[in-house]
């Protein structure tokens, strides 16, 4: 499968985005998908993933309550709605996926074999 992020841009402290993760080549349904961010200098870490159903969500602590993941997979699609957005959340952002029969945690990034190539999110104080 082949994704694709954007609707990254630059928002101003406690405003929104909403990034969008676009497949190709398989249909989303069959993939559990994640999001994860690197800021500059640091090590990339999860966000948010949500199973192949859709029936478990996960977030990191620091953006629970703010981020909400989701998936149309008529449009196979996934989302990620920041809200309440803070400039320690600027970053680039990254889809993954990984298959239905997949094992291991997924807050790890090594468990998703598919990415993204990363849409940058800019938050200004």
């Amino acid at each position: 499968v082949q994704l694709q992020a954007s609707g990254g841009g630059l928002v101003q402290a406690g405003g929104s985005l909403r990034l969008s993760c676009a497949a190709s080549g398989r249909t989303l349904s069959r993939y559990g998908m994640g999001w994860f961010r690197q800021a500059p200098g640091k090590e990339r870490e999860f966000v948010a993933a949500m199973t192949y159903s859709g029936s478990n969500t996960y977030y990191a602590d620091s953006v629970k309550g703010r981020f909400t993941i989701s998936r149309d997979n008529a449009k196979n699609t996934v989302y990620l709605q920041m809200n309440s957005l803070k400039p320690e959340d600027t970053a680039v952002y990254y889809c993954a996926g990984r298959q239905t029969y997949s094992s291991g945690s997924y807050y790890l990034p090594g468990n998703y074999p598919y990415w993204g190539q990363g849409t940058l999110v800019t938050v200004s104080s």
